[in-house]
């Protein structure tokens, strides 16, 4: 029989439980032979944070640039933080590596921008993790219910796990 999961999108959010997902997302690549294509969306800047930014920085090219760098410096964090995961790893784990064909930070609403991406790569599986909330809060988090409302395809929400098998951020 064909393996029916052939490219998997991980969708993170840089929080711990992300790091714990990914470890089940590379294990599904490893059996399935699957490709693997990281993906982290950043959220469009809310009206008080450019208000903010107007208010403290005045020129609008810096004020561009100032945007631009949060964008970089999430995918400096991003890299670093495959970089640790795939380090910690041993050396059959890190043979999974090679699965993982795109790493990529783009800008919009998560949701919107996990689901596009998953059809635009051709995706059979999304992989993301549940965030870590209290009594007051939806166990799943708000990104993670809306893509299973909408997705189309198979999506795997990993729970968060606050004492088991986490590599360190």
């Amino acid at each position: 029989m064909k393996p029916t999961i052939t490219n998997i999108l991980f969708a993170t959010s840089l929080s711990q439980n992300s790091t714990y997902a990914l470890r089940h997302a590379a294990s599904l690549a490893e059996v399935t032979g699957a490709q693997i294509h990281v993906l982290h969306v950043n959220e469009p800047l809310s009206d008080d944070a450019r208000v903010t930014l107007e208010m403290f920085i005045l020129n609008t090219e810096t004020r561009e640039k100032a945007v631009q760098r949060r964008h970089e410096m999430v995918k400096q964090i991003l890299a670093e933080r495959q970089q640790r995961f795939w380090a910690a790893l041993d050396a059959e784990g890190t043979r999974i590596r090679d699965q993982v064909t795109s790493i990529e930070v783009v800008d919009g609403h998560p949701a919107d921008a996990i689901l596009r991406r998953a059809k635009e790569l051709g995706c059979d599986l999304i992989v993301l993790g549940a965030h870590d909330h209290g009594f007051t809060h939806t166990f799943l988090g708000t990104v993670a219910t809306r893509v299973l409302r909408r997705a189309d395809i198979p999506t795997l929400v990993v729970p968060y796990r606050e004492h088991s098998q986490q590599i360190q951020k």
